[in-house]
């Protein structure tokens, strides 16, 4: 299941594809771990990948659509995650200038400006990354409040001024997509999306905002010349390709967090098998096992989840947006499970998780960024809520979606449309998945438990008052967002029962525990408390099966250690 260097082959991709994942794998362990360890603590900007994305025409390949280029040129969502994760495993920093870069293009890409398409397009070709500028430091990423202005000039065109804040490769980037709203035209119909060169006079870099190797910069627009033909959007369609441009590339988030955990996976078990305590390695110890296969189940069940929901990015449609969950799903839920993942392994390997020398000590710092790059948890969840009414209650019938690993090109996350109505958005019986693999335990009792949560929300709903109390709010979308997730990882599925029945016992205690919570808010009901206490559940037992897991987790032991 997991990614693992010295063996990886993606065959299932098509032969361009696989060859520059194996020549970005190539790139990375040629460099070597001491190489990485010391650009990431000196904060070295990272120039040489960047010329080698540029030599092999990686960003070129991976980031334009079809329509837009040629051969093997496509926006597929599956070859990317692909891309993205393995970039996580070897650096976050990494990661960044080509999520950034994603971010960078979504303005573009649904726009119908052909001119702007056709720059960024050469741009890809020759080697230029993208900046995705709609953050400013007082409002953060609240595009109904923006300070950056556009003047007109009277033949067409404006003037630009102001500042952004937060923008990664705002040093270098070749077009950077700029959020603004003009000066003559009051609310959403005053806003604007344009294509701006980081290298313009009138561009002023002023520094880097955090220390990093990568480069999150704030930079200031002084009467910026924007002409007709560097507009990308105007109106209410400026504010729907914010929106959109997040729903595309936000999704990222996940297989980062994942490429992360498996790096650190790999370097922490090795660490405590090869450690002897008292005479035997630190493995042997009951606590250890408990902790490293609960890790090494959180992981997997990341990584199924998020592929799965890749198919449903990649089905999608006009009449089916139901990755418009999934996405948030990954960016709240998939990260946060990648901290605690990370968690689990530093308890087994302690001092050893700050050491300079290791892997570890930057995914311990690096973990902790993913679930707050995009409106932090409590925005995700508030976002997940919207859809629960319908996935809970109200399923339509919707054509199976397939695994999606085909060379196709997702032109319609270009073209989504505006961007509401999450809350009439239909799904498919979520109850199917579960009812196919109700003969494993803990399933089955995971499965009691959502159907008490249906009942819950049936019989005991929140209050007028209780829909206005954001934090007990929280607490109730936990206890979804945990139905969405055990549903995706079933749909997914392909590993063994055992593996999948340890993912369910986890995901049983999971819910226990958000149900004390629940329990515990001061704005819950005498008759919610006593819900809450009800649904509490012991994971089903069994011995074999930990024993089975262990088996899989030991075996990541000297499994991969990155070359010196």
């Amino acid at each position: 299941m997991l990614f693992n260097p010295a063996t990886y082959d993606p065959a299932h991709l098509d032969p361009e594809s696989r060859r520059l994942l194996l020549a970005l794998v190539r790139f990375f362990e040629d460099r070597g771990k001491k190489t990485l360890v010391k650009n990431y603590i000196d904060r070295t900007w990272y120039q040489d990948f960047l010329e080698f994305s540029a030599d092999q025409g990686l960003f070129a390949t991976f980031l334009t659509p079809a329509a837009d280029g040629d051969g093997d040129k496509r926006w597929d969502t599956a070859r990317n995650a692909a891309l993205s994760e393995i970039l996580g495993f070897y650096g976050l920093d990494y990661w960044y200038t080509w999520q950034v870069t994603v971010l960078g293009l979504g303005p573009v890409w649904q726009s119908a400006n052909s001119e702007v398409r056709k720059r960024a397009a050469e741009l890809l070709d020759d080697g230029h990354v993208m900046a995705f500028a709609l953050s400013e430091r007082s409002h953060g990423a609240d595009i109904y409040a923006t300070d950056l202005i556009l003047t007109p000039t009277g033949d067409g065109g404006f003037t630009a001024s102001g500042t952004k804040y937060y923008i990664g490769n705002g040093n270098v980037a070749g077009l950077v997509s700029v959020f603004g709203r003009r000066s003559d035209v009051e609310g959403p119909d005053g806003y604007v999306f344009f294509a701006a060169d980081s290298r313009h006079e009138n561009y002023h870099l002023i520094k880097n905002v955090v220390n990093k190797q990568m480069y999150v910069s704030t930079f200031e627009l002084t009467d910026y010349p924007v002409r007709d033909i560097d507009v990308l959007h105007t109106g209410k369609a400026a504010f729907d390709a914010a929106l959109n441009t997040v729903n595309v590339g936000k999704f990222n988030l996940c297989t980062a967090a994942i490429g992360i955990c498996e790096h650190a996976m790999y370097e922490a078990v090795t660490h405590a098998h090869q450690r002897i305590l008292y005479g035997k390695p630190v493995t042997a110890f009951p606590h250890v096992r408990r902790e490293l296969t609960d890790a090494y189940a959180r992981l997997v069940a990341m990584k199924l989840f998020s592929d799965r929901a890749v198919d449903y990015f990649r089905s999608a449609g006009p009449d089916d947006r139901r990755y418009l969950l999934f996405n948030p799903m990954t960016k709240m839920k998939v990260t946060t499970e990648g901290e605690k993942v990370v968690d689990l392994m530093w308890d087994v390997i302690a001092a050893k998780g700050f050491e300079a020398d290791t892997y570890f000590d930057k995914a311990a710092m690096d973990i902790r960024g993913l679930p707050k790059l995009e409106g932090t948890v409590h925005v995700n969840l508030a976002l997940i809520l919207k859809f629960m009414p319908n996935h809970l209650f109200n399923p339509a019938e919707y054509a199976e979606v397939p695994a999606r690993q085909d060379a196709a090109d997702d032109e319609f996350l270009f073209r989504q449309g505006p961007a509401r109505g999450l809350g009439a958005i239909r799904f498919h019986d979520w109850r199917i998945a579960y009812d196919a693999h109700a003969a494993l335990p803990n399933v089955a009792r995971f499965r009691e438990q959502a159907d008490g949560f249906c009942d819950l929300l049936r019989k005991h709903a929140p209050t007028e008052d209780q829909q206005k109390d954001l934090d007990f709010l929280l607490a109730v979308g936990h206890l979804f967002a945990l139905i969405v997730y055990g549903q995706l990882i079933l749909e997914k599925a392909g590993v063994d029962d055992h593996l999948l029945d340890e993912i369910f016992a986890i995901l049983v205690r999971d819910f226990s525990g958000y149900a004390t919570e629940l329990h515990g808010k001061t704005a819950t009901t005498d008759e919610q408390a006593e819900w809450a206490l009800a649904h509490i559940r012991r994971p089903v037992a069994d011995a074999a099966r930990d024993d089975a897991v262990w088996q899989q987790v030991l075996a990541l032991a000297g499994a991969y250690e990155m070359r010196p």
